[in-house]
This record gives C-alpha cells, sequence and structure tokens, in this order.
C-alpha cells in the first residue's frame, strides 16, 4: 500500500516539474489593472526595450555637470540613475565620478580601489581618459571613469598646476577619450565649491542642478550660481544651467507642492516637468552595487528617472534644432 503511494507521489511530482504535463495558465498572470501587474509590465519595458521606443541622438556630444555643494540632495543619485535611463533608452553614456566617495562608482558597479586608474590620475596627467574608462556591467552603453580615495588629495595638489581648472577640460577631449563615441558625459562633483567642482564646469557647457523638495531647498543655490557666474566669466563661457531637477518629492506634504512651485518660480523652464519621487528603492540600490533601473525597473524611481532622461534628450534636441 505505502509503495503505491510513494509511486503515486513520485508521479505527481514529475508531472509537476515538467513543464509539458503542467502548463500555467495566461490567467494565472498578474493583470496590468492591478498594481503588481503595472509594475511587471512596466519592468519589462525596461528590461526589454524597442528600438522604436531609442531616444535620438543628440548633433554633439552633451557635456553636463551634476552640481549641488548642499550634501544629501541627489547629485550621485540622479548622475546614477539618469545616466542608466539615458543607455537603456539607446545612447552611450560615460559618467565621470569625480567625488572622493566613490559612490557614483560603487552604484554603477565599477572597481575602484586604490591603485585602478581613475579621476584622479586623469587630473594630474598620469594617464589617460581612454585608460581610465571602465564598462560598467548593468548595460553594455553605460562606461564610468571612476574615484578612489585618492582624489581626496587632489584639491592640495592642483593648487600648484598650471592651469588647474582646465586640467579635466583637457583631459576629456574626444581624442584623449579613444576610439569610442558618447553621446553625453555626466560629470558627478563632490558636495563643496572647490577646485574638484570647478574643474567639472569648465569642462561641461550644461549644469543640472538637483534641489530636494525640503526645507532650506534654495540655500547654498546662490553661491553655486555666483560660481558658475565667475566660471562663465573667466574660464568657460559657454557654461550654462540648461537642467534643474526636483528631487525627493513627496505628494503626500504641502511643503513638497510649496518648494517646487517656488523653484519653478526662480529657475522658469530649466525645470523638468518630471520629478523624482522619495522611493525606499532609490535609497536601497546602491547598497546593491547598483543603479534602480536594475535594482527595481518597475519602481516608480525607476519610471521618474525614465522620464528625466527622455526630457532632457527631448529639449537637447530642441536646442539643438533652434540653434542652427
Amino acid at each position: 500500500m505505502s509503495g503505491g503511494s510513494e509511486s503515486a507521489v513520485s508521479r505527481e511530482t514529475e508531472a509537476v516539474n515538467d513543464d509539458d504535463f503542467f502548463p500555467v495558465p495566461v490567467d494565472s498572470f498578474p493583470s496590468m489593472d492591478t498594481p503588481i501587474g503595472a509594475a511587471a509590465h512596466r519592468a519589462s519595458q525596461v528590461l526589454h526595450p524597442s528600438e522604436a521606443n531609442a531616444l535620438p541622438k543628440p548633433r554633439e556630444r552633451r557635456v553636463l555637470t551634476i552640481a549641488n555643494q548642499k550634501g544629501g540632495v541627489g547629485k550621485t543619485t540622479t548622475a546614477v540613475n539618469l545616466a542608466a535611463a539615458l543607455a537603456v533608452q539607446g545612447l552611450t553614456v560615460l559618467v565621470i565620478d569625480l567625488d572622493p566617495q566613490g559612490n557614483a562608482s560603487t552604484a554603477l558597479g565599477v572597481p575602484h580601489h586604490s591603485g585602478i586608474a581613475s579621476s584622479y590620475e586623469i587630473l594630474l596627467g598620469e594617464v589617460t581618459a581612454a585608460e581610465a574608462v571602465q564598462q560598467s556591467p548593468h548595460s553594455e552603453r553605460l562606461f564610468c571613469i571612476p574615484a578612489t580615495i585618492d582624489l581626496a588629495g587632489a584639491e592640495i595638489e592642483l593648487v600648484s598646476m598650471v592651469a588647474r581648472e582646465n586640467r579635466l577640460r583637457n583631459a576629456v577631449t574626444k581624442e584623449a577619450l579613444g576610439d569610442r563615441e558618447y553621446d553625453y558625459i555626466i560629470i558627478d562633483c563632490p558636495p563643496s565649491l572647490g577646485l574638484l567642482t570647478v574643474n567639472a564646469l569648465v569642462a561641461a557647457k550644461e549644469v543640472l542642478i538637483p534641489i530636494q523638495c525640503e526645507y532650506y531647498a534654495l540655500e547654498g543655490v546662490g553661491q553655486l550660481l555666483r560660481n558658475i557666474e565667475l566660471v562663465q566669466s573667466h574660464l568657460n563661457p559657454a557654461l550654462h544651467v540648461s537642467t534643474v531637477l526636483l528631487t525627493m518629492y513627496d505628494g503626500r506634504t504641502k511643503l513638497a507642492d510649496q518648494v517646487a512651485a517656488e523653484v519653478r518660480q526662480h529657475f522658469g523652464d530649466a525645470v523638468l516637468r518630471s520629478v523624482i519621487p522619495r522611493s525606499v528603492k532609490v535609497s536601497e540600490a546602491p547598497g546593491y552595487g547598483t543603479t534602480v533601473l536594475d535594482y527595481d525597473p518597475g519602481s516608480r524611481g525607476a519610471m521618474s528617472y525614465l522620464d528625466a532622461g527622455r526630457e532632457l534628450a527631448a529639449r537637447g534636441l530642441q536646442d539643438n534644432q533652434g540653434n542652427r
């Protein structure tokens, strides 16, 4: 009796483990009308993008510096997730990590221990940019020049160097970057207005300022704008604030709406319509050495950065057409 029972259990187990005998009914998949189904559908679109939805390439390479001397406003988070959003939509992106903490390098899954060719060696002229570039394991179109802890001493070492403010600009010319063509270069700055940030501002044409939707959001931005004006006057006339991105938006609070309205009034059309919500998934992703688009591609945070990337690319295309 027990032998027959064991045989029956064995046959049932075999059937369950064999897809030919146990097909999954279509009705068992989550409907797109449910939150889980909608998230799964969004994740599928991110993981399997169609060429028809690819973003248009800019007529010339766009270099953006992401700057704000306040800490905790989402500079690095914006740099890596915006880069990933552009890459997943068909563009080739290089992230230059100019923060000694190396958080952007971590989020992109790129080694950045001491001894690795990094932005520090580039600034000192010890290696070329092409030698320091690493491909992110998350995307074939996403690249990074990492930052190591050695960069912490660069501020002091640069002081005595000739043309110290131009070191990064001279290091990331098309010739120095080699044969690979980058559509976007995104520079992640440290939370300060020292020589590293000045180098980033001189190397770029555009500044993207992330501003958190919290109290004192605009405090300190005035000093950043004054520094940008100084760089415009003396070092880089082409530099301008092209983009402002609202981060850490919590729609449940009146404060977030008030801050957003104040920022839009102050910066006008430079503010993206897309806002980045306060999201646990966005905060968790760096702990796994990845961006939110890889960590949870169906989340609101991932969708928000995809929207911001599309808007950024569209604005760049309009600017190019307007300058013809």
